[in-house]
């Protein structure tokens, strides 16, 4: 299959990643349809630009129709529409994903797909605090970091693929781990601090806050509004890797804490330097 001479791109989700993988490529020229179970979010896409059809169903006909599929669901959604979909795939199809845990995910699917079917996971670092096809933005693709997670069951056309769709998209660095290997990363890079963000937001509740803040209580907590459904459900299926990274950062806080009560100035200042030599890196190119 060519990629890039294919038309029909199947979105199965509507919500915000669902709508910005769909808005980014109908602009490439790509004829996209929608399956999302919230009859408004299939209208708001269509009267907005964001896809050519959308059903509310799974329509045979519109899966069947699909060239590639992407799959922008809830883990354990994901897998149960599989299960009850397949079967109207295109022989020969490669489908891939946006899920926030690869392990619990990607193994289980790929033991019940189809042998003609392939599923090449990937997980593009971008989102916004917000939710919904409403908030759909392609530009949050561009630059950001792309990982793709392949098991021996994938092909190198298929990992090729993979990484042609989030180039078409304006990706920056892909990179390309095992589904362990995403799990244990994103759980510090992104569970991790969602965790401190939403903490930061329960720990008081004094509702005068935002009346005191500046940049950065707000820029520390623009991730704690949070989608609960879907993050509770990220946080249990990682949580072993998670509690581990609570733990970690636990011990740091402690640390930090106990050169307070020693008026050690010095180790704190280490602490800085230490903060600020890392964080440097984020703000090197290329």
């Amino acid at each position: 299959m060519n990629w890039i001479n294919e038309a029909n791109v199947l979105i199965v989700g509507l919500g915000l990643m669902g709508g910005s993988y769909a808005m980014g490529l109908r602009k490439l020229g790509f004829r996209v349809t929608a399956i999302d179970t919230n009859e408004s979010s299939i209208i708001y896409a269509k009267e907005n630009g964001i896809i050519d059809e959308g059903s509310t169903k799974a329509s045979p006909d519109m899966i069947n129709a699909a060239d590639a599929v992407i799959f922008a669901l809830y883990p354990t959604t994901f897998k149960k529409w599989i299960v009850e979909n397949q079967k109207h795939f295109k022989s020969g199809i490669f489908i891939t994903d946006v899920t926030g845990v690869k392990k619990d995910v990607v193994y289980e699917i790929q033991s019940v797909l189809r042998d003609d079917v392939e599923f090449i996971a990937s997980h593009p670092m971008a989102g916004r605090e917000t939710s919904g096809v409403e908030h759909s933005d392609n530009k949050m693709f561009i630059g950001a970091n792309y990982i793709i997670t392949p098991t021996d069951k994938n092909t190198a056309e298929g990992i090729k693929w993979c990484g042609e769709l989030g180039r078409l998209l304006g990706v920056g660095n892909i990179s390309v781990l095992s589904p362990e290997e995403h799990d244990e990363m994103i759980g510090f890079v992104s569970q991790l601090t969602h965790v401190i963000a939403v903490s930061l937001m329960t720990c008081s509740d004094n509702v005068h806050l935002k009346d005191y803040t500046g940049d950065s209580f707000r820029d520390l907590t623009r991730i704690a509004n949070i989608n609960d459904k879907m993050w509770s459900e990220l946080f249990l299926m990682n949580k072993d890797i998670l509690m581990k990274e609570i733990d970690v950062f636990v011990n740091e806080m402690n640390s930090i804490k106990q050169m307070l009560e020693d008026n050690d100035r010095e180790g704190l200042r280490e602490k800085m330097r230490l903060s600020t030599q890392r964080r440097s890196l984020f703000n090197k190119k290329g």
